[in-house]
């Protein structure tokens, strides 16, 4: 399979971004004879995060970038041969270093799309040592960024459509591939932009930013600009010395808002002039380094008039502390505003979303990458068939238990386009038909049910195929698009984030017989600590 060999290629995770046990498995399948056997995994999850009804699938993008880089390095073999018993067969070495993705399959469902406890975000098959050394980078790079997409776009649910969503979180994410990851798939779930750079550069995600307190608070206000003129936003007319027309303007405003002239700091007025003069088009004043009131809104406004004597319009302001409720109800009686905040949560950003909050944009940070009411998503791959036949992991925990058998995945749609359940069959199965009667179990339940869809969509695509990309994969903007289709499509009692009404995933009668066949014929393990 040849690499890709654009910067997002190179920064494909490596074959080593793996636990032990991946490789010592590998030996025992190779030693055992069984390294070619043809295998099917899934990875899934078991429940919904955040006490929610719903997951955004998300990471299959990167998932692709790794198995199409996927190489173990000389230096990787060497590494492995220093860790594993000293006495392995050299042949087995050999065999690591020819090992590639050309014979592995996926079938997933593609970003952006609703997931459900125990529907396969991707389906993995091909020769059972290769598949089975893809299981924790694949769970690493799919857990983490449904999570973040899941996340995001819970708060863009609070939020609404009309405001802006920035994600600015890389300082405070889990290392950088952590940050890229949030900055990338917080896209995807329904935010406008991200602070990262890197995420613009590499994923295409928008980029925003302005200015720190830092910026302000390292002018006293006896700088001198270099060049203090600016031309008219017309580009015709004489130049204005814009540090004295603020001078003049805060005059006025001042007396507005009865204020002394000398309230407001001359330091974080002459950083507002230094940000005027380097993007007059995008001015946006950081209020609350000193004082709100008393210092940095008539500052900006000074600053602000002064560029629309020019032709120039503020873009607005940005709050990072306080009550911004209030203080932005306050301010929007003054001047347009665009609010910020870098620690908000879900109780935090509804209040902000409220009607008539004055508050335009919400920058997040903390609370997106970190996702504090949920680390983890849990997701498990898990062994489904090997050779063709069907395996299944039977545990004294009934949640634990997989499904056997290779398996298709079709969503049943109602008359008016409502989604009715998903319904999990074996692969050998005929597709369930529009407007026929289905039989099926619900999870969970005693009894079967009977259920008539007026349209069925199957879930899972195959993406590659023996190593080959099938179809070209969306763009990062076409999956977030479809992220937002897919959540419009959801009912209000599960699209509710707090205690909604749990969805329905049902097995076919087929599928229920094999596990129920399955479950009597084999004897219960006795579960393990720490086992996934």
């Amino acid at each position: 399979m040849a690499a890709e060999q654009d910067a997002e290629g190179r920064a494909a995770a490596r074959p080593l971004l793996t636990d032990l046990y991946q490789a010592t498995m590998a030996l025992g399948y190779w030693r055992a004879g069984r390294a070619q056997d043809q295998a099917e995994f899934e990875l899934f999850f078991r429940r919904c995060p955040f006490g929610g009804a719903f997951a955004l699938a998300a990471g299959l993008r990167d998932c692709v970038r790794f198995l199409r880089t996927f190489r173990l390095r000389e230096a990787d073999v060497q590494f492995l041969a220093s860790v594993l018993p000293p006495d392995t067969d050299p042949a087995f070495f050999e065999h690591l270093r020819a090992l590639d993705c050309s014979g592995v399959t996926v079938r997933a469902l593609p970003e952006g799309s609703l997931a459900f406890p125990g529907v396969p975000l991707l389906q993995v098959s091909g020769p059972l040592l290769v598949v089975q050394l893809l299981e924790t980078p694949l769970l690493c790079l799919v857990s983490y960024a449904s999570l973040i997409a899941t996340n995001a776009a819970r708060l863009r649910l609070i939020a609404g459509p009309e405001k802006r969503l920035l994600e600015m979180g890389l300082r405070r994410a889990q290392g950088p591939d952590g940050g890229l990851t949030a900055s990338t798939y917080s896209y995807l779930g329904g935010f406008d932009g991200s602070s990262n750079v890197l995420a613009g550069q590499l994923r295409g995600v928008p980029v925003a930013g302005t200015l720190a307190h830092s910026f302000v608070t390292s002018f006293l206000g006896t700088e001198v600009p270099p060049d203090p003129m600016l031309a008219p936003a017309a580009g015709q007319g004489p130049t204005v010395d814009l540090a004295a027309s603020v001078e003049t303007w805060l005059e006025r405003v001042c007396a507005h808002l009865g204020l002394g002239v000398q309230e407001p700091h001359r330091g974080e007025r002459a950083a507002f002039v230094a940000y005027a003069l380097a993007f007059p088009r995008a001015f946006q004043g950081l209020l609350d380094t000193y004082s709100v009131r008393r210092s940095g809104l008539p500052n900006f406004l000074a600053v602000a008039l002064a560029l629309e004597g020019l032709g120039y319009q503020a873009v607005g302001v940005r709050l990072d502390s306080g009550d911004l409720l209030q203080q932005a109800q306050e301010i929007r009686g003054v001047f347009r505003t665009v609010a910020a905040h870098n620690s908000i949560d879900e109780e935090e950003l509804a209040r902000l979303a409220q009607k008539g909050s004055e508050v335009n944009g919400i920058g997040i940070g903390t609370s997106v990458v970190t996702c504090p009411r949920q680390p983890s998503l849990g997701c498990v791959y898990k062994l489904v068939s090997v050779g063709g036949q069907p395996r299944m992991k039977l545990t004294e925990d009934p949640e634990k238990q997989t499904l056997p058998g290779s398996k298709a995945a079709f969503r049943l749609l109602g008359s008016n386009g409502s989604l009715l359940m998903d319904v999990l069959q074996l692969a050998e199965e005929p597709p369930p038909q529009a407007g026929q009667e289905l039989r099926v179990w619900p999870r969970g339940a005693q009894e079967s049910c009977t259920v008539r869809p007026a349209h069925v969509e199957p879930l899972l695509r195959l993406w590659v195929q023996q190593g080959q990309l099938c179809e070209p994969l969306p763009s990062l903007a076409e999956s977030r698009a479809f992220a937002q289709l897919s959540l419009s499509r959801l009912s209000p009692a599960h699209r509710r984030l707090e205690q909604p009404e749990l969805y329905q995933v049902a097995l076919s009668e087929k599928l229920q017989a094999l596990v129920d066949k399955l479950s009597a014929s084999s004897p219960r393990e006795s579960p393990m600590v720490g086992a996934a």
